[in-house]
């Protein structure tokens, strides 16, 4: 019988592409030096004490005061999961703010859930007004609003003011997904009232996939505690199960995973060490460089990517007035094969940027400029292969000027 020599595959050696779609992004280098720390007990005070510390460094990249802000162990949809199994109980209604595939996504976990499922909803590439969502929440009466802050499959950023307080007018909860924007665009939980925000680090904060920011309100902690239903290998005297029903998954079990994050330190899972020194590093160089600074960098590359785009004599997808920072969608032209194009920026550049799904496969690339990417140079080190890459296939673009509009975009925008 033969046996599979184990230096068959050698060591792994990526290619070192520049990742230019709506994410994942490369890692900034200080994150990536930070995951090769040495492990320790997850129960370790030095462990523990650096679970507090991820703790208070999100605070503020989530725009809150809230103690229960902490990490879920998995990517983004992890968190996604855990929010609305442990929020929502089987039968609630719940009204489904939705503009793209990521509010798809929220049906789809909310159905398998058991939850009675209301929308509102606008076309891909606008945004849902406020006072659509207050009638839909009025004819539903909904226990619990959830949508995307910054859908990537759309480009398209919710507007958020005022969503907590007519939530909480109508006896209501609020979930928001700001995967593809916490770190990027502001989030102000406290501000706008919202109750759960969860992210991920892969996209503005410039890490890898893996670990889930989280923020969780006081009010949403008492209901979520409502259902605790300690499991029965690790009931200590301390901890009080609540009267409501058990919340549908161990894993994804916040009343346990807040006691675990607590100075309980219930033996709920052991915490992903090296992600959670990723996600503390994350946290640390967006707070080092400076919040407004960051979304302001983040403003200036969307702006120099669409006007180089536009200089291309391509069309940006979407409503302007409502287009994420971090990520822009552009028609691809007529004639063109859209997949041939993105081999050769990956072939011929070594960089990588996005297709789309659904209603506009094959029709919208994805270009992001996030995190670490979301550099003037990257910005047109892209642009000026896409060009090339344009001009190659046979399109009529003008040569040369994508590169200059973008960098007075850049310029231009504060």
């Amino acid at each position: 019988m033969n046996t599979l020599d184990p230096l068959l595959f050698g060591e792994i050696d990526p290619p070192q592409r520049l990742l230019m779609g709506p994410g994942p992004v490369n890692a900034h280098p200080r994150v990536l030096r930070a995951m090769a720390a040495d492990l320790l007990g997850q129960f370790d005070p030095e462990m523990t004490g650096y679970m507090n510390q991820v703790m208070a460094l999100y605070r503020p990249v989530f725009g809150t005061q809230n103690q229960w802000t902490m990490l879920i162990d998995g990517t983004a949809r992890a968190a996604i999961e855990a929010s609305l199994v442990s929020l929502v109980q089987p039968g609630d209604t719940v009204l489904v703010v939705n503009f793209g595939r990521f509010g798809l996504l929220l049906t789809e976990i909310l159905t398998r859930i058991g939850a009675t499922i209301a929308t509102v909803e606008a076309p891909w590439g606008e945004v849902v007004p406020l006072d659509a969502i207050a009638q839909a929440l009025a004819r539903s009466g909904a226990k619990v609003i959830a949508t995307v802050h910054g859908d990537t499959s759309t480009t398209m950023a919710q507007p958020l003011e005022g969503l907590g307080d007519l939530a909480r007018a109508h006896g209501a909860f609020s979930y928001v997904d700001a995967t593809a924007t916490l770190g990027g665009m502001e989030i102000a939980a406290d501000r706008w009232g919202v109750d759960v925000v969860t992210g991920g680090l892969q996209k503005c904060l410039g890490g890898p996939s893996g670990s889930a920011p989280i923020t969780i309100s006081e009010r949403a902690a008492e209901r979520i505690f409502a259902r605790r239903h300690v499991e029965q290998g690790i009931r200590r005297a301390d901890i009080v199960d609540g009267q409501g029903p058990r919340i549908g998954s161990n894993y994804f079990d916040l009343a346990m995973i807040m006691d675990y994050w607590s100075d309980k330190r219930l033996n709920h899972h052991t915490e992903a060490t090296s992600m959670l020194y990723a996600a503390r590093e994350c946290a640390r160089v967006a707070l080092a460089e400076g919040l407004e600074a960051r979304f302001a960098r983040h403003r200036r590359a969307g702006a120099a990517m669409a006007a180089g785009l536009r200089a291309l004599g391509l069309r940006i997808f979407g409503d302007d007035a409502h287009r994420m920072t971090n990520v822009t969608g552009a028609w691809i032209p007529d004639g063109i094969d859209g997949e041939r194009v993105r081999a050769a920026m990956r072939d011929h550049f070594e960089i990588e940027i996005g297709t789309a799904f659904g209603p506009l496969q094959g029709r919208v690339w994805r270009f992001g400029a996030m995190g670490y990417n979301a550099m003037k140079h990257k910005v047109l080190l892209t642009l000026g292969a896409l060009e090339a890459c344009l001009k190659a296939e046979g399109l009529a673009v003008p040569v040369g000027e994508a590169v200059p509009a973008a960098l007075a975009a850049w310029e231009a925008v504060a």
